[in-house]
């Protein structure tokens, strides 16, 4: 096997598959991206949410075959296959934890058609990340592509990728605290306003159409610490005013009130009062 294969694996995240005649349907009815729109060549962002509209995970949806797979970090795996599970009733679908079956490689640059062309016949599957692939295969296909020698990117390094490209992954602390506007899932194309009903969406397209979520997520830096998620940001008066999404390095992903995105005044509450930088300043 490949020297790099441990260190190319993405071992943070996981893939549920969701599969069944019922399937597109079935999803459809549970999460905010439009299943209709997400191909073999086309995935998608998303969440799937509690009935108040907090978000419960977040995801990458892409398909293989008549399958839809859900990328989605390792710790709410379970949460999300049993929350799952509540719903699916008499339809015809089938939920599978195929973590033991399939791998997550990622990539530092997009691979081309036509090195992947050999693999995805056997259901390799890549997802365009902005300037990165990530690619599901199982342990055969990721062996083969791992020994052509293209360099691949580590958990922690892609993690630091996400982060600086504000895509939004919630863990165990955060998941179900907050609505899918306020991680800019709105921005990213992960949210259809016009799909139909899914568990959660009149509180998603009511902060649409009313235009309130007050909280947006940005991007920050802080040199000194590097706080758990959920940690608690506050301003020059002491007062709360977001929380740490993730972080890695010494790279953030915050939740902040819109109100404070001009501040120079942003400390971590918990970790000596460390000081925040803005990397993005304007929500658009």
């Amino acid at each position: 096997m490949n020297s790099n294969w441990k260190n190319a694996l993405l071992t943070h995240l996981a893939v549920l598959t969701v599969s069944g005649t019922d399937a597109a349907q079935f999803l459809q009815g549970q999460i905010t991206c439009n299943v209709h729109e997400v191909t073999a060549t086309h995935s998608s962002l998303g969440a799937m949410c509690n009935p108040k509209g907090r978000a419960i995970t977040t995801f990458l949806l892409a398909k293989s075959g008549d399958d839809f797979l859900l990328i989605l970090p390792v710790e709410l795996l379970e949460t999300v296959k049993k929350r799952l599970s509540m719903y699916v009733l008499r339809s015809k679908v089938t939920l599978t934890d195929c973590s033991d079956s399939l791998c997550l490689l990622g990539f530092t640059a997009t691979l081309t058609d036509a090195f992947l062309a050999s693999y995805q016949q056997d259901g390799v599957v890549r997802i365009n990340v902005g300037n990165r692939d990530l690619v599901i295969a199982d342990e055969h296909n990721a062996s083969v592509i791992l020994a052509q020698g293209v360099e691949t990117i580590d958990s922690m390094h892609w993690q630091t990728l996400d982060i600086l490209g504000g895509i939004p992954w919630l863990t165990t602390a955060t998941s179900e605290q907050f609505i899918p506007q306020m991680l800019n899932l709105d921005k990213l194309g992960g949210i259809s306003l016009t799909k139909g009903c899914y568990t959660g969406q009149e509180i998603v397209a009511r902060t649409h159409y009313l235009g309130k979520a007050k909280r947006a997520l940005f991007v920050a830096e802080c040199e000194t610490a590097t706080p758990e998620a959920n940690a608690s940001i506050i301003d020059a008066n002491g007062q709360i005013v977001g929380n740490v999404l993730s972080a890695n390095d010494d790279k953030l992903l915050i939740v902040l009130q819109l109100a404070e995105t001009d501040t120079t005044q942003l400390q971590l509450k918990d970790y000596h009062h460390a000081s925040l930088t803005l990397l993005t300043k304007e929500h658009s």
